[in-house]
C-alpha cells in the first residue's frame, strides 16, 4: 500500500503563486509516475501534470508555461509550482501515483483545495 499526503493549498489572489507538495510513503516502486489532477465544482477530474521517475513531464495545455512539476526521488515527493494563477484554476488538487508495471496499482491523495480569487 502507498499513502499520499498533500500540502500547500490555500487562498491566493489572481496572478499569485502557490506550491503544492505530495509525499508518498509505503511500498513505492522505483518505476512510477507521480502527478497532479484537479476537480473543480461541477466538473470532472482532469489531469494537470505528471512526471515519471526519470523526470519526463507532461502538462495540460491550460497550465503550460504557468505550472511546473518536479520531484525528489530520494524523498518520494512531487511538487507543483503554480504561477500566474487564474480564478479558473480554483479546484481541489489531487496527488496521484501510478505503478505502470504488470500488477501495479495506482493511488490517490485526499486532495488539497486551491482557491484563486479575483
Amino acid at each position: 500500500q502507498v499513502q499520499l499526503v498533500e500540502s500547500g493549498g490555500g487562498l491566493v489572489q489572481a496572478g499569485g503563486s502557490l506550491r503544492l507538495s505530495c509525499a508518498a510513503s509505503g511500498r513505492v516502486f522505483a518505476i512510477n509516475v507521480m502527478g497532479w489532477y484537479r476537480q473543480a465544482p461541477g466538473k470532472q477530474r482532469e489531469l494537470v501534470a505528471t512526471i515519471t521517475n526519470t523526470r519526463f513531464t507532461n502538462y495540460a495545455n491550460s497550465v503550460k508555461g504557468r505550472f511546473t512539476i518536479s520531484r525528489d526521488n530520494a524523498k518520494n515527493t512531487v511538487y507543483l509550482q503554480m504561477n500566474s494563477l487564474k480564478p479558473e484554476d480554483t479546484a481541489v488538487y489531487y496527488c496521484h501515483l501510478d505503478h505502470p508495471t504488470p500488477g501495479g496499482m495506482s493511488y490517490w491523495g485526499e486532495g488539497t483545495l486551491v482557491t484563486v480569487s479575483t
